[in-house]
């Protein structure tokens, strides 16, 4: 039952690192081991957005796409994530994006997850702890490109 958890601040607004994690179809252009992402669904209601998306993330010989459900929240700067189907036995990822006093915010990231073949999640696992640092820092450097002013 891994967890990953980090609290990271980033000069951008919270509405910009909303917005740029809502962006999903962008993933494959910056987000490492993204290699595909295709929305199925997509439905508005009372202000929120639930989209229905798969996933294929790669490493080296190993390819795995996953199905989930994401929750896009505008009004409260969150994005809840949640596990439909694939490889995994379960996931559970939010976002949450807090206002900080210089004008940044605070870009909080939690997941939870564990694979069905433990194999597999022996194999993934180190390498998923270093993809989620890595894919921290692939939002604030993507941040900071498309809103360089």
């Amino acid at each position: 039952m891994p967890q990953f958890e980090t609290r990271r601040p980033v000069k951008h607004s919270p509405e910009r690192m909303y917005a740029l994690v809502a962006d999903v179809e962008r993933y494959p252009e910056f987000l490492p081991l993204c290699e595909a992402l295709t929305v199925r669904s997509r439905r508005e209601r009372d202000g929120k957005e639930l989209l229905v998306a798969d996933m294929t993330v790669g490493y080296k010989a190993i390819r795995e796409t996953f199905t989930t459900q994401v929750l896009l929240n505008p009004a409260d700067l969150a994005i809840d994530v949640k596990y439909i189907e694939g490889p995994f036995r379960y996931l559970d990822n939010r976002w949450r994006f807090e206002m900080a006093r210089d004008g940044g915010c605070t870009v909080h990231f939690f997941i939870d997850y564990e694979f069905k073949n433990r194999i597999l999640g022996a194999l993934m696992g180190s390498m998923f702890e270093r993809a989620f640092r890595m894919f921290a820092e692939a939002f604030e450097a993507r941040a900071d490109k498309i809103y360089a002013a």
